[in-house]
């Protein structure tokens, strides 16, 4: 079974749509997936994701499947803070920032699970979607045959098939943390991917087995260089 995953096109964040350059990059997307064997395509329900999605979709024949768990994530205090108050987290809580911070500061989180205890990430928003995200992920692999289990998987039904989830930079970014049990701050820092970057998750395994999954691809951006490629040859 494998999942790509394709975070969506460059965005108008303040209409929840893609830009016109977004579109372009979607299309291309669409065209790098046509090959694919995909059957089923999830999408978070934002503007952004489901656009993104939409040509894919139109693609292979299918519909979109929103699932509300992969709804961009939040981040900042949990609750109001003063100014000065040492509980206000840095930066206003963007996770990405603070996740650098974590590991440069305080050495012992390197490697470790703990993470979530600090004050940066214990104290912040972000975390409300964490569990929903995770849940929700396992939801969809167990109904292809993969129950979680001890942080990995175990393969209850053999399925070979190919599925797609189009969301955002955020919740993508909790959804490879729980899968592959990477601490989120350590993917946030060192597993960046842009937009409409194509990763794919294979879980490789039959029937009994625990499998373990693996990236098959990461931040696949071959399909916008040709992009470039093509405006610059228009532009000539």
């Amino acid at each position: 079974m494998r999942l790509i995953f394709v975070r969506h096109g460059e965005p108008n964040y303040a209409d929840d749509c893609l830009t016109d350059n977004g579109i372009v990059q979607a299309k291309a997307t669409a065209k790098r997936l046509e090959k694919e064997n995909i059957k089923e395509i999830y999408s978070s329900p934002m503007g952004r994701a489901m656009k993104t999605a939409s040509f894919t979709a139109e693609n292979h024949g299918l519909k979109i499947k929103t699932r509300d768990f992969m709804h961009e994530i939040d981040w900042g205090n949990q609750k109001e803070v003063s100014e000065g108050d040492p509980d206000k987290l840095p930066f206003d809580g963007h996770p990405w920032t603070l996740g650098y911070k974590l590991l440069t500061e305080n050495q012992e989180f390197i490697g470790g699970n703990n993470w979530e205890q600090h004050p940066y990430f214990k104290n912040n928003r972000c975390m409300n979607s964490f569990d929903k995200i995770s849940e929700g992920i396992d939801e969809i692999l167990s109904s292809y045959g993969l129950k979680r289990h001890n942080g990995y998987y175990l393969c209850e039904e053999e399925n070979h098939d190919t599925i797609a989830l189009f969301a955002h930079g955020g919740s993508g970014a909790v959804m490879f943390s729980h899968v592959l049990n990477i601490p989120f701050p350590v993917t946030l820092t060192m597993l960046p991917y842009g937009v409409c970057s194509v990763s794919v998750l294979a879980f490789d395994g039959c029937l009994g087995d625990m499998v373990i999954p693996r990236f098959e691809i990461f931040n696949d951006m071959r399909h916008m260089e040709n992009i470039a490629l093509e405006k610059i040859n228009f532009d000539k």
